[in-house]
Order: C-alpha cells, then sequence, then structure tokens
C-alpha cells in the first residue's frame, strides 16, 4: 500500500512539474494533479489497454511511434474529466506525455520506485 502511495504522489508530483514545464498544460493546484494521476491511473489501466489492441495495425507499421500518440490522448482525456486540469490541443497532449514520462521516470529512480 505504501508502494502504491508513493507511485500516486510521484505521478502527481511529474504532473505538476510538467505543467511548469511546458505551456500547453495548465493545473489550478497541487490538490488538482492528485485528482489528474488517480484519474490518469484509472484511464491507463482500463480504456488504454483496449486501444493499443485495437491500434496494433497502425502502431506496428509505425514501428510503435504511435503509442505515443495514444498516450497524448490518454492525458488529454483525462484533462476532459478533471477540473481545473487543462491541455491546449492534441499536439499540447502529445508534447506533454512525452515530458510527463521523462519527469516521472527520473523521479520514480530518484525515489527508487521499480
Amino acid at each position: 500500500m505504501r508502494k502504491f502511495i508513493l507511485r500516486w504522489l510521484i505521478s502527481a508530483l511529474s504532473i505538476y512539474l510538467t505543467a511548469k514545464l511546458l505551456g500547453y498544460v495548465h493545473v489550478s493546484d497541487f490538490s488538482t494533479t492528485l485528482v489528474a494521476a488517480a484519474i490518469l491511473g484509472i484511464i491507463n489501466t482500463l480504456i488504454k489497454p483496449i486501444i493499443v489492441m485495437f491500434t496494433i495495425p497502425i502502431n506496428f507499421m509505425t514501428l510503435g511511434l504511435f503509442t505515443f500518440i495514444i498516450n497524448g490522448f490518454m492525458l488529454y482525456l483525462a484533462s476532459a474529466l478533471v477540473e481545473g486540469f487543462v491541455i491546449y490541443g492534441l499536439l499540447g497532449a502529445i508534447v506533454a506525455s512525452i515530458v510527463l514520462s521523462i519527469v516521472n521516470m527520473i523521479l520514480s529512480s530518484l525515489f527508487d520506485i521499480k
């Protein structure tokens, strides 16, 4: 349970830092990032595998690069569901998802979360 909460906090901090780094993303406060991290986790658990399964041919043809678009869409969907978490445009969501992944990876390695 402790590891789950720590991963959730790291995800929220990653969203917050991504919002500070990019102009594409806006969060109203840190409590909004906590909700956004929870919603994004639920979306990535429930919806993303289904979309990835249906887009296997496109992913295969683009050598996996279509995954960036899927990740951006998942982030954009989370921003549509959470009030106070705004992403400007699908391109902004794709760029934000890449930066978010990098920041999340760095923070996870700093806190030694696997």
